[in-house]
């Protein structure tokens, strides 16, 4: 009697490469500027067939590419998900890259930062090229798209606009949009534990990393901390981490706070608007009760799309900000048809 469903589809393979990256050499960091690089090629693949489209996998913040092939004791990790999505013909035949983009900040935003690493640069001038040269992809980027959940959301949606020249279409689930909202609740918190830390976000970070047991408020202060990092690092090793507000008071430091707010895809999109116009798949989502209120900067940068005529697919679904891979099944299909039409292309492999 079998009452625990095993899978039925052909299996693809996760092949992994050594890559050594130039760009995140000497960071401040001392992160490895060499990492595994993990590629799911889906059942059928030839290095001789049609090239296939890739989807790029951004992982959320506090994990990383080699985290989404781990062992699930109930429901699939990405290469599973991907082996029923191709296998029961929902979705063509894909390419999907997961690259290691963790740093000791508990990850990153996917752009280029001197206090985080040039992580942007990393996959944009590097991995994509490494990709397009040892495995059977279409080199353009109407073949190429991009997807993640949270950091990995708003990582997908910036670099269609940093970089339309790479990206031909993203999926965003609950990307941070709407940064007074998602990240100044958290600078409560963020004060306190940091002041239980001489106000040093240094000793912190050591203490963290050191800590057997660390609490939310540890994940808290570590995310507001790689927030700061991201949107405005300082100039120098010991002020890379600037904080915009007053760890006594709360008061808001307005040009630090400015510069994260430079970084918001609210604030972006008037002056990237036709980059995302040309993309072949906008797909957008997010849950009706996220936690991190993503819901009201998402409704609002809708609007603005709307307003400015940028055609995309938007969904609000009855859900949090946990337990979102089953938006998957509804993004990966989606995003990866269109890429194929774009190119005017076949499925690689015959179903």
């Amino acid at each position: 009697m079998e009452v625990r469903p095993q899978p039925k589809w052909p299996r693809g393979e996760v092949v992994s490469f050594r890559h050594h990256s130039e760009v995140l050499r000497e960071n401040i960091w001392s992160d490895p500027a060499e990492r595994d690089f993990n590629v799911y090629l889906p059942p059928g693949y030839s290095e001789s067939g049609s090239p296939c489209v890739a989807l790029w996998d951004f992982a959320a913040f506090t994990n990383a590419g080699p985290g989404h092939l781990n062992w699930k004791n109930q429901g699939e990790n990405l290469p599973q998900r991907l082996d029923r999505l191709i296998g029961s013909g929902e979705m063509p035949p894909v390419v999907v890259p997961m690259p290691d983009c963790y740093s000791s900040l508990g990850g990153n935003q996917y752009v280029n930062s001197s206090a985080v690493g040039r992580y942007a640069d990393y996959i944009v001038d590097e991995l994509v090229p490494f990709l397009s040269n040892h495995v059977n992809v279409i080199d353009h980027r109407d073949g190429r798209g991009v997807f993640g959940k949270s950091s990995g959301g708003y990582g997908a949606l910036v670099h269609a606009m940093y970089y339309p020249e790479t990206w031909g279409g993203l999926a965003s689930h609950a990307g941070d949009i709407g940064f007074e909202w998602v990240y100044r609740p958290d600078f409560p918190r963020t004060a306190s534990v940091l002041s239980a830390n001489e106000g040093n976000p240094y000793l912190f970070l050591e203490r963290f990393w050191r800590n057997k047991y660390p609490g939310s408020a540890d994940y808290f202060t570590l995310m507001t901390l790689a927030m700061a990092a991201s949107y405005d690092p300082g100039n120098s090793p010991g002020s890379a981490i600037q904080l915009p507000f007053d760890l006594h008071t709360l008061e808001l430091d307005m040009t630090r706070w400015n510069q994260w707010l430079s970084h918001d895809p609210l604030n972006l999109l008037d002056s990237h608007a036709e980059q995302l116009a040309s993309l072949n798949m906008l797909y957008i989502d997010v849950g009706s009760r996220d936690q991190y209120n993503i819901q009201y900067g998402t409704r609002a940068f809708i609007r603005r799309l709307e307003k400015l005529g940028v055609g995309h697919h938007f969904e609000e679904f009855d859900g949090t900000h946990s337990g979102l891979d089953w938006r998957l099944d509804i993004s990966l299909p989606k995003l990866a048809k269109a890429l194929y039409k774009a190119r005017g292309a076949d499925d690689p492999v015959d179903k």
